[in-house]
């Protein structure tokens, strides 16, 4: 049946072109380069004595994981030309930062049968690697044709989207079949794959485990923070509503300080924590900063400079003093945003999004309160709390409710900081684990 998702892939090309034109306005970067994504190239790429080792991240997060599987790899296979694949803008912007001479980076194929020809033509590559869930059945197929061996590496299906693949079985379980080899997050992930005909070869672990965060970074939050006199509430890698409902709760709870202090008071409480958004998207930075001033906040962002943290600051709404905001709209900045904080509000799991990754937080000392909705790191997400260095909440309310009883209490908030860097320390090793695997396929 797949010549029927191919008929439909090829008339969908249109389509992707406008949707491209859209996307650029906002986005510039989606508007270069576009006959890359159809497998047109402007420039021959000769073969080189050393492997070219094709990675494919489609995003933000896959690319950061990705440059974590990197460093290794060169190590591991002197010479290795690196060929990188994204499908978004922000993927394509952090990839960027990972090249070398001879390196090239070009945009994903469409997966499309002439275009995916086309793209294997031009760059040969000895190996894919395709990062956690990006399984395209006619990349898959074609690569299996040709004889290029591509594999699923940091591979992740959350009980969800393993539902969805089961609908789509016809289409699904042949893909997953034609992979070389896939190498599992964790055991319930491999349970998942293997149940859809992926030749599951181990369970590696979770490749975020084995970042280290920039210790300046982290130095420099945590100096900015004492520094204070007050503690810092963040909510991280926030998604599409859930800043909305921070502030809202926020909004209701505030009462301004009897005094002409600018002291923020909720419910009777003296001292309350500075709060601190970093949005997931960087598409929406202006979007987020436009509703915390609707909802008649102060704001400070991250990207218009000054000293960092800023000296607290009241913003001026319907006469009298209101608390500030401060928004980190930057990137590359997250070990100094969680060096900063006190406690994290983890986003996308405060809506059915699946929740993002804790990891980083944890890696940096931070504590993590996390909302009911984190299938995409389901293990993680139980793993970080049987450590300590989590909780989980119901709610966005209960959310808030919970940083300000955290903060109350230094010693526990202590303790969940030192459970956070000691769960952080003891699940890595997929990296090493990975590279080995991918020699193994380099040398059959």
């Amino acid at each position: 049946m797949r010549w029927l998702y191919s008929l439909l892939m090829a008339l969908a090309q249109v389509g992707l072109r406008r949707k491209l034109v859209r996307r650029a306005r906002a986005e510039p970067l989606y508007g270069e380069a576009v006959p890359e994504r159809f497998g047109r190239y402007t420039t021959a790429w000769p073969k080189a004595p050393g492997p070219t080792v094709w990675l494919h991240a489609v995003s933000l997060g896959e690319t950061r994981t990705a440059a974590l599987l990197l460093g290794p790899l060169r190590q591991a296979l002197p010479g290795m030309r690196l060929l990188l694949t994204h499908g978004t803008a922000t993927g394509r912007a952090e990839g960027a930062r990972l090249l070398q001479a001879g390196d090239v980076q070009v945009w994903q194929p469409w997966d499309s049968t002439g275009p995916v020809q086309r793209f294997l033509k031009q760059f040969r590559p000895d190996i894919g690697i395709l990062m956690e869930t990006e399984v395209w059945p006619n990349l898959v197929a074609t690569c299996r044709q040709q004889g290029v061996p591509l594999v699923l590496a940091n591979a992740r299906l959350s009980e969800r989207s393993y539902q969805k693949a089961q609908r789509l079985a016809w289409l699904a379980r042949p893909a997953y079949r034609a992979l070389a080899a896939v190498w599992a997050q964790t055991p319930d992930d491999a349970r998942r794959l293997q149940a859809l005909g992926a030749p599951v070869q181990g369970v590696f672990g979770n490749l975020k485990f084995d970042a280290r965060p920039d210790a300046a970074q982290v130095a420099t939050g945590r100096e900015g923070r004492a520094s204070l006199g007050r503690p810092v509430a963040m909510l991280a890698s926030s998604r599409d509503g859930e800043e909305a409902q921070l502030l809202q709760i926020l909004k209701k709870k505030t009462t301004l300080s009897p005094v002409d202090t600018g002291v923020l008071a909720i419910n009777s409480v003296a001292i309350e924590p500075q709060w601190l958004i970093v949005p997931r998207h960087p598409q929406r930075f202006d979007e987020v900063a436009a509703l915390v001033q609707a909802q008649g906040f102060g704001l400070v962002r991250r990207s218009q400079g000054g000293p960092w943290p800023p000296v607290a600051q009241s913003g001026q709404s319907n006469g009298g003093q209101t608390p500030t905001i401060w928004l980190g709209d930057s990137l590359g900045e997250m070990a100094l945003y969680y060096g900063l904080a006190n406690v994290a509000l983890l986003g996308g799991s405060f809506a059915p999004l699946g929740g993002q990754n804790l990891i980083e937080a944890a890696a940096c000392g931070c504590p993590v309160l996390m909302g009911p909705h984190t299938f995409n790191f389901a293990e993680a997400a139980e793993l970080a709390l049987a450590a300590g260095a989590a909780q989980r909440l119901g709610s966005m309310e209960e959310g808030v409710a919970a940083v300000q009883a955290l903060l109350g209490q230094p010693a526990q908030q202590q303790a969940m900081a030192e459970a956070a860097l000691r769960f952080a320390g003891a699940h890595s090793g997929a990296g090493q684990r990975t590279v080995a695997a991918v020699q193994a396929f380099l040398l059959a």
